[in-house]
């Protein structure tokens, strides 16, 4: 017997042995109540195809037409649809819109502090759809990975592959990854390390939930750059961290501001490559101060250096890292914006007092990151199809920056918008309204026609009136983004003209 009948079959049973009123009630109801409910609390999953009407029949001992019935009403609700030679589907989108009161409210009581601060930011979560490419932030340029390189690696990897290497593997990552990363940062960015300093990630935010949980009490403070990624802030809050923005000038994150508050920090957050969303780049003075701030203040520095192939390809400045003598700082990067965001890989890059918690606590969450992908993206690496990608990357998006830049300006001149001018590359411009009116509204319509932006309010810590949008510039070709710029002005409202 199929499973799903099976699962109904048992679901049948005892609905019919908890209905006093089977009498007053026709069966094809307590069918369709029975269907409805399992729909809807997804125990018969999306777009997943019901039994036949005839086979369920028989398997509930009903006539065919109580089945028909009970089926005719789920398609009136919307929760099932029925195609001609297809049978009957779940309609995912229809039974994901139809809210199911909890049957016990008190769940939610019951979490932690900590399930209850991550359950509340769930509602303001800033994330790419994965749907809308134009003109998503963040994402690299995904027409010219090159697939068919991986695609081999991978395949390769598998071929080669013994029994004895399907089993757990190191929670800190890979030797022999470990080994070729270390290379790579000493060549990419100058800093000197050793392999055992990192770990390997799934990304950036999965660091930042890591050190927060083995440095943070609840109710200390963290400093975070004001405006900043809206992510960073919401991990560090569900955390419950008391979070103080700190302004961001020309030279980077003001610290004589932070000298100024009567509150240290036990974590400050930082973007000095390319600060987000501005593009600011952080002086080489301004590092220097803020690694002497951090080290008399007793702070850790989180570098986020999440585009540092991009941001120092041409004229690099040191990494906090590397200037820091007091091992105060971690150094985060990612290959998820270089390669592509589905890829799910990163490391931190972190001082020797920290490999122990951080390891073991690693082994007691996600354990580690998938060898077949770690095996894969250092075969990328020692290959040098990761070189040459990135000069490919560095390549296609100056162009695309620049030709989106040309375009924005020519197709919305009689509109009073501006993007942002930054010496850095970036895979993103901000686009600054001059208007009152919130730039959620406009986020959200674009997005009813399949165009991506970020809100630029949803940057900052603290209330604000500025407004804006983080457009993504480079992902697709140049043809399409012509076309979604023009489709963009077409949509946009008269009141934002000049």
């Amino acid at each position: 017997m199929p499973i799903l009948i099976k699962k109904i079959l048992e679901e049948y049973k005892n609905s019919k042995a908890k209905s006093s009123k089977l009498e007053g009630e026709k069966l094809y109801i307590l069918i369709y109540k029975m269907l409805s409910r399992m729909i809807i609390k997804t125990e018969i999953p999306d777009n997943y195809i019901l039994p036949a009407t005839r086979t369920l029949a028989i398997e509930l001992g009903v006539s065919r037409s109580t089945i028909l019935r009970a089926y005719d009403i789920l398609i009136l609700d919307g929760l099932i649809v029925s195609k001609k030679n297809s049978g009957y589907r779940v309609n995912s989108k229809q039974a994901k819109e139809i809210k199911q009161k909890p049957e016990n409210e008190l769940d939610y009581h019951q979490l932690s502090n900590i399930g209850k601060s991550f359950l509340e930011l769930s509602k303001h979560t800033v994330s790419n759809s994965g749907e809308n490419l134009a003109f998503s932030p963040g994402l690299p340029p995904l027409d010219i990975f090159p697939v068919s390189q991986w695609k081999n690696l991978t395949n390769m990897y598998w071929k080669e592959i013994e029994f004895s290497n399907l089993t757990y593997s190191p929670s800190s990552g890979v030797e022999k990854l470990k080994i070729n990363i270390a290379k790579y940062l000493n060549i990419t960015r100058n800093i000197q390390c050793n392999p055992d300093q990192l770990i390997i990630v799934s990304g950036s935010m999965q660091s930042m939930y890591l050190l927060g949980s083995i440095l943070l009490n609840p109710n200390e403070n963290v400093f975070l750059e004001n405006p900043t990624f809206p992510n960073v802030n919401a991990v560090f809050k569900g955390l419950i961290a008391n979070i103080i923005g700190i302004p961001v000038d020309q030279n980077g994150i003001n610290v004589e501001y932070m000298k100024g508050l009567k509150r240290k920090s036990k974590l400050i957050h930082v973007t000095p490559s390319s600060h987000y969303p501005s593009g600011v780049r952080m002086t080489l003075s301004r590092r220097e101060e803020l690694l002497e701030y951090a080290n008399q203040s007793k702070s850790f520095i989180i570098e986020n250096d999440y585009e540092h192939e991009l941001n120092n390809w041409d004229s690099s400045l040191p990494s906090l890292f590397s200037l820091d003598k007091n091992q105060r700082t971690i150094y985060l990067g990612t290959f998820n914006r270089i390669l592509h965001p589905s890829l799910r890989i990163g490391y931190m890059l972190i001082p020797h007092y920290l490999k122990l918690p951080l390891e073991s606590m690693l082994k007691h969450s996600h354990r580690f990151v998938a060898p077949s992908i770690q095996f894969v993206l250092n075969q990328f690496i020692e290959k040098k199809v990761l070189h040459e990608h990135l000069k490919n990357l560095i390549q296609v998006t100056k162009e695309r920056k620049l030709f989106f830049h040309q375009q924005f300006k020519e197709i919305f001149k009689e509109y009073d918008l501006s993007i942002t001018p930054n010496d850095t590359l970036g895979l993103q411009s901000l686009i600054r309204l001059s208007t009152s009116q919130p730039d959620q509204d406009l986020v959200n319509l674009l997005s009813e026609h399949n165009i991506s932006a970020h809100s630029y309010n949803k940057c900052f810590v603290n209330e604000s009136q500025e407004q804006g949008l983080i457009v993504g510039h480079c992902s697709i070709p140049k043809p399409i983004i012509k076309n979604k710029l023009t489709r963009m002005h077409s949509l946009l409202p008269l009141e934002l003209k000049k």
